[in-house]
């Protein structure tokens, strides 16, 4: 087996129906291993499915992670081993500070911070099934650049929540070590996806200038990473935050 190929490995990604999940999906299929994708919107998960078939076996499970209960339900639909999990379902909220809401910090620490710790629990056995000393299992959380420097937008409760996802990642690492699970998280920069496409639209030129290398991620980067991770190449690296940036804020 070659040091990237997935053959024969299973994965699970949340919020895999669009941007930067149906990026990460479609580079682990690429790879060679079959992917669920899930998703809140039934519809999505299914176009989602039928765009990714061309590039392997692909299933979709419909569900809304906000709460315990659906961590669960999806948990049980994952059947036998599970090899990689990926995090990456989440949402944002941007309001001026005086207009802050409770809401918006309920919904994004719901999805971006406790959905990821009570899937990953839910799916021990699974990751177990999966692990071996010379291949662990992996668990990938999809944190933010945001959680490593601030922003220059009021999006209160999505940096802080990824902030705490970075952190959260470092104790599930040192927790689920001895049992050859790793736990990692990438850290994006600016994608094309719904959640930044208000803010591309408006500023896409300034960012993209602000990098480094000149430009915003392309789903290759963020395939790359994630297959990285996820593969024989990534088995001695747990605990870690890759910002996948183009250096937007590793450089600042």
């Amino acid at each position: 087996m070659g040091l990237f190929d997935l053959t024969g490995k299973k994965a699970l990604v949340t919020g895999g129906t669009r941007g930067i999940g149906l990026m990460i999906a479609r580079g682990l299929l690429d790879a060679g291993a079959s992917v669920t994708i899930s998703s809140r919107d039934a519809q999505a998960c299914e176009t989602a499915r039928a765009e990714l078939a061309a590039h392997g076996d692909v299933a979709a499970v419909p569900a809304d992670l906000s709460t315990e209960a659906e961590c669960l339900r999806l948990a049980a639909a994952v059947e036998g081993p599970l090899h990689v999990l990926v995090n990456n379902a989440g949402a944002t909220w941007g309001a001026p500070l005086m207009e802050f809401p409770e809401a918006a910090w309920d919904k994004v620490l719901d999805l971006n911070l406790k959905s990821p710790f009570f899937l990953t629990r839910a799916l021990l056995s699974q990751l177990d099934l999966a692990a071996s000393d010379d291949d662990p299992a992996r668990v990938i959380n999809i944190g933010s650049i945001d959680g490593l420097r601030v922003s220059a937008l009021s999006t209160y409760s999505y940096s802080a929540s990824k902030a705490a996802l970075h952190m959260l990642t470092k104790v599930l690492a040192k927790e689920l070590g001895p049992r050859r699970i790793t736990v990692n998280a990438i850290a994006p920069g600016p994608f094309e996806s719904k959640m930044m496409a208000a803010t591309l639209g408006a500023f896409g030129a300034e960012i993209a200038a602000s990098s480094p290398l000149g430009r915003i991620g392309r789903p290759d980067d963020m395939a790359g990473a994630t297959v990285f991770l996820a593969s024989r190449a990534g088995s001695y690296v747990t605990g870690a935050i890759l910002p996948v940036d183009g250096g937007i804020a590793t450089t600042v």
